[in-house]
């Protein structure tokens, strides 16, 4: 794992039943990732979870909020990403299964992403 904080360890430590999760630093946070697949992000001690069409309402319905950031413009971004019930944060059988739909949702975004097709044709001219 490179350079992490006690909070990172901690979120990581209780994802031990995932498989083999790491944490890999990134802006000033951390991403974590299983089999490549990035299904979770810290920032400032505080995790949030892929989430896609299948999986939004559940952490909307839980109280999960969305990972926001400003970009330099002062635009509000907002990632899909978002937090699991405060109480599971800190007990591995309330997280992992928040976590799971995380990596389910990653994967899905990944094999979404290498579909065969699914990427736009270029012209002949731009292939020269």
């Amino acid at each position: 794992m490179a350079k992490t904080t006690p909070f990172v360890s901690g979120i990581v430590g209780r994802l031990l039943a995932l498989g083999p999760v790491e944490a890999r630093a990134m802006f000033g946070g951390f991403g974590l990732y299983l089999d490549e697949a990035m299904f979770a992000l810290i920032d400032r001690d505080a995790l949030y979870i892929k989430v896609d069409d299948a999986t939004k309402e559940h952490f909307a319905k839980a109280g999960g909020k969305a990972f926001t950031y400003s970009t330099r413009d002062g635009q509000r971004m907002v990632m899909s990403y978002w937090s699991p019930p405060a109480d599971a944060v800190g007990d591995p059988a309330k997280l992992v299964p928040w976590a799971s739909l995380g990596v389910e949702a990653a994967r899905r975004a990944r094999a979404k992403k290498s579909r065969p097709g699914d990427k736009k044709k270029r012209s002949p001219a731009a292939r020269s």
